[in-house]
């Protein structure tokens, strides 16, 4: 997913002794100019008032807004998959899906990558830089999408709606977690017992009810289960797995 870029930055990062007397309350970085301090602002809020008219996303940057209009004049149409792209930049970083080419390379774990913000994102985790902070909760992110995201939190927005129900949800993966719910698809079992859960942390609650009382232990190995019929299905996998062919399946 594209990260857009903070058009303040490059500014900010000039080497001249033009006077600087607006200053970010978050992390402390100087601008020339009020409307460059607010548009740098953004980056820490995850606002962003500039609206598609076409599909609705949302942009912090009208250059990001003008780009994003390339999209859909098809102005910048990949040949091989008729994708469209924003600007012809973004066109070139995209034909290295198809070449395979990832000339960006992270100097401390090897990982290669398409494009060059990515790699500065991917950076930040080796380093445990996160710029991007929430005004609101004081939480931080590497990056400035998932800063985006959360801000959805705070401000009530629920973009992700449900086809099957009237219900709403901040995040794309909440809304999979729901529709779980309606297809009664619950993919997490319990490995003491049958019953099945529709969330990871559903399953990680129920487990302690088993931990206090496992009465019955595998004949092989120091496995213990509260269920006879736990240990029984246990006891099969273990067997063979040990060639074992006369051992007392449980205590």
């Amino acid at each position: 997913m594209n990260v857009e870029a903070n058009s303040t930055d490059t500014t900010d990062g000039r080497h001249d002794d033009k006077p600087r007397p607006y200053s970010c309350n978050i992390c402390n970085k100087r601008f020339a100019w009020i409307r460059d301090l607010n548009n740098h602002e953004r980056m820490h809020t995850g606002v962003r008032p500039f609206q598609c008219t076409e599909c609705e996303k949302r942009y912090s940057y009208k250059s990001n807004l003008d780009q994003h209009m390339n999209i859909h004049r098809g102005e910048y149409k990949c040949t091989d998959c008729g994708r469209c792209c924003p600007s012809s930049s973004e066109l070139a970083v995209h034909r290295r899906s198809h070449s395979g080419e990832k000339p960006f390379e992270c100097t401390v774990c090897g990982k290669r990558f398409t494009r060059s913000d990515h790699l500065v994102s991917h950076s930040r985790i080796h380093s445990g830089q996160k710029p991007y902070k929430c005004h609101v909760c004081d939480k931080a992110f590497s990056r400035s999408y998932n800063l985006y995201r959360h801000m959805r939190v705070h401000m009530g927005e629920k973009p992700h709606k449900c086809s099957l129900c009237d219900k709403s949800f901040s995040q794309s993966s909440n809304l999979q977690l729901h529709k779980r719910r309606h297809e009664a698809v619950k993919p997490y079992v319990c490995s003491e017992c049958p019953k099945r859960f529709y969330t990871a942390t559903e399953l990680r609650r129920h487990h302690p009810i088993h931990l206090e009382y496992k009465q019955f232990s595998c004949g092989l190995c120091d496995k213990e289960f509260t269920r006879k019929e736990s240990v029984k299905r246990h006891f099969k996998k273990c067997s063979a797995q040990h060639g074992a062919t006369s051992v007392k399946m449980f205590n």
